[in-house]
């Protein structure tokens, strides 16, 4: 019997349990009518608040906006310089050269591919002698991973710098007790359908304790209005979430909680089987991943072999990053932490994603991992 292609992140098993419910909350919308800033918004930024502790929950139209939208409301300037991973996705460090100012990269861990708090402080002093002025930390918890937020917290004190967290993988996970949408000034993060939680298009959404940020973040998400649409007194952005798009976060938030432990045990199942032949990821004490993916390493002359075996076994794999932001086209030009990234520029060759989603069944994980084995054995 021939096996069916597995899916690298399967959103129709996840349809299949709450399609009746998605229906229901779409057919609502679609009687009411109010299809921007409808009532199902306010209902998923409360929702999504409590869930993570914040005082404020923002929706808006998608991750990068996000990040964009509180850069805005910092006053982010030419001159200043921003720390953030090279070893991440373009989103991150695209924002800050929107508002003229300079990403400066920072290298990672190899063991959490997060933030090295040692390097952000090398970047520090590279930055002022670039003369450039050192304004904040833009933190990314990869794959699904809080930073090392213990270590980066105390480098920002020192410098005066705000922290802010890219969520964009991680919304879900936890820290030491402390749940990611508060941590540091702001929190951004994504609903890319391909996320932990996604929506079924683009949105994405801001956290905040800050009152005042969070009253300007209102208003720079809607042009800058005041007291009405008319009455617009900041430059803002058009980045509204469509009312379509909350009523179906709204009924993948309920199971949200059920798909993170799903998720904690498909990666658990992943590493007691392949912890003898390849670099598993590992979760720090007191930490909780909600395992955006599932990334390995290997030797890198393996990895194309490894990719192939399982392609043709109907297996697919991805690359998050074949190579780091400070080598590509756009942005190798801006300054990086001391005499290079050396860490991301290794694991950039060596890591190689499986496929990883709350419904991936043990004999599906099973064969995966048999295909992994027998090519890296």
């Amino acid at each position: 019997m021939t096996r069916q292609p597995l899916a690298f992140i399967d959103l129709n098993r996840q349809q299949a349990r709450i399609r009746d419910d998605l229906d229901k909350a779409i057919a609502s919308v679609l009687a009411h009518g109010s299809y921007v800033m409808g009532p199902e918004v306010r209902q998923l930024e409360s929702e999504l608040a409590k869930f993570c502790g914040a005082k404020h929950a923002l929706s808006c139209s998608n991750g990068t906006d996000a990040l964009g939208l509180i850069l805005r409301a910092l006053q982010v300037k030419p001159g200043d310089a921003v720390f953030c991973p090279s070893f991440t996705f373009a989103a991150t460090a695209e924002v800050v050269v929107w508002f003229g100012a300079t990403p400066v990269f920072v290298d990672i861990h190899d063991d959490t591919f997060n933030m090295d708090a040692c390097s952000l402080d090398v970047a520090v002093q590279t930055a002022k002698a670039l003369n450039l002025r050192p304004a904040g930390v833009i933190s990314v918890d990869l794959f699904g991973l809080p930073a090392d937020y213990d270590n980066i917290e105390p480098v920002c004190a020192a410098h005066g710098l705000w922290l802010l967290s890219d969520a964009a993988q991680s919304f879900g996970a936890t820290y030491k007790g402390r749940k990611l949408g508060t941590i540091g000034i702001a929190t951004g993060t994504s609903f890319f359908p391909a996320k932990p939680l996604g929506c079924y298009g683009d949105g994405g959404a801001i956290f905040t304790d800050d009152d005042a940020l969070a009253d300007l973040l209102v208003s720079l998400r809607v042009h800058g209005q005041g007291s009405d649409k008319y009455d617009n007194v900041n430059i803002g952005i058009n980045g509204r979430l469509d009312t379509l798009q909350a009523a179906v976060l709204l009924q993948k938030l309920r199971i949200f909680p059920d798909e993170i432990e799903k998720r904690n045990q498909v990666a658990e199942r992943y590493n007691a089987a392949l912890a003898d032949v390849a670099i598993v990821p590992r979760v720090p004490r007191d930490l909780m991943s909600v395992w955006a993916q599932y990334t390995i390493r290997i030797p890198p002359g393996r990895r194309a072999p490894l990719a192939a075996a399982l392609k043709q076994e109907g297996v697919p794999t991805a690359i998050y990053y074949p190579k780091p932001l400070h080598r590509q086209i756009a942005y190798r030009a801006f300054p990086t932490a001391g005499n290079g990234l050396p860490v991301s520029d290794r694991v950039a060759e060596e890591v190689i994603s499986l496929p990883m989603h709350p419904y991936l069944e043990p004999d599906e994980q099973d064969f995966i991992a048999n295909i992994v084995r027998a090519e890296l054995s």
